[in-house]
């Protein structure tokens, strides 16, 4: 009987590393799983399967974030319309009530009418170049308004030098020397309405503006600080782009200068950020779809198994989603 117990002793396997006998409590360790290639694991018709199914959603989120997209763009130019619709049924304001002449111009009064009564100063008139309507390039007739009357009285330019000088947009015409109807100002004292508009910026750096002797010289900017140079002063810091005047000018169809729509803040209403924010969400979704099928992929070719260890004991809770304690 010792003989045998001594056989049986010395028939225990022994470890490879300490050269010491193992002890495995009477349980042989189940073996390690091989790991399978990605690629191996996603061509199973399961993952494809499966893949097919994601990019379903994919697309559906997608699909869904575009129409978010276009409702952006929509409520943004209804809520422009409504504006647009409050302010004609108010009608124009004085302009002295708006807009003092030599104060900041504020950005709420872009596309807001107003009305202001003066004389035209034709011998100061110029082209703006590099101007757009309907898809054509052309140039805007930019006269001075010599001021007479803003709703104020003359109180708004009391303090100041002098009656005020206003810019103003009479219309777009395609060439730099247009009919000498689209020139022509009408005489005498004019009361002139129209969208209020921000100065802008003197541009920089770019190439010279060619001469223009067979008509009004050429500017790239309306800026009333370099306007001032030229026109004198006091002026105002925005200009106006004309919708009616009283006695009226040419008409386009007339060979008049064409005129000009109604101009928004750049970057106010181009877009509802509510709805933006919404499509930009589904996209996401419909990422994350695309990203959680691979680690699916990842998790089988690494041989996880949710609900088991590696160990082959039981785990109530299971290793969830690979990488991460479960």
């Amino acid at each position: 009987m010792t003989s045998i117990w001594r056989s049986v002793r010395c028939s225990r396997p022994t470890d490879s590393w300490t050269g010491h006998r193992a002890d495995y409590g009477g349980a042989v360790p189940s073996p390690q799983p091989a790991r399978r290639s990605f690629w191996a694991v996603a061509l199973q018709p399961r993952m494809i399967g499966i893949l097919l199914l994601f990019l379903l959603a994919a697309a559906v989120c997608g699909r869904l974030g575009v129409w978010q997209l276009d409702r952006a763009y929509q409520r943004a130019e209804l809520a422009a319309q409504q504006v647009a619709a409050e302010q004609a049924a108010q009608g124009p304001e004085a302009l002295g009530d708006l807009l003092p002449p030599q104060t900041s111009f504020p950005g709420e009064l872009v596309g807001t009418e107003a009305w202001v009564t003066g004389e035209y100063e034709a011998e100061g008139q110029m082209l703006v170049a590099g101007r757009a309507l309907d898809g054509r390039t052309g140039y805007l007739v930019l006269t001075p308004l010599r001021v007479t009357d803003d709703g104020t009285g003359g109180a708004s330019w009391a303090d100041l030098s002098g009656p005020p000088v206003l810019p103003v947009v009479r219309g777009w015409v395609d060439s730099p020397t247009p009919d000498a109807a689209a020139l022509d100002v009408p005489d005498g004292e004019v009361r002139a309405t129209g969208w209020l508009q921000a100065s802008e910026s003197v541009q920089e750096g770019g190439e010279p503006l060619p001469g223009n002797p067979d008509g009004p010289p050429l500017t790239d900017s309306i800026s009333t600080g370099a306007l001032v140079n030229t026109w004198g002063g006091p002026i105002y810091s925005g200009y106006v782009v004309l919708t009616t005047s009283d006695p009226a000018q040419a008409a386009a169809a007339e060979g008049g200068p064409a005129l000009l729509p109604r101009p928004v803040l750049e970057g106010s209403d181009g877009v509802n950020l509510q709805n933006l924010f919404y499509a930009l969400q589904w996209w996401v979704f419909g990422l994350f779809a695309v990203l959680l099928w691979i680690r699916l992929v990842r998790d089988e070719a690494a041989g996880t198994k949710r609900g088991s260890t590696h160990d082959g004991s039981d785990d109530p809770v299971g290793t969830g989603i690979a990488g991460l304690p479960g």
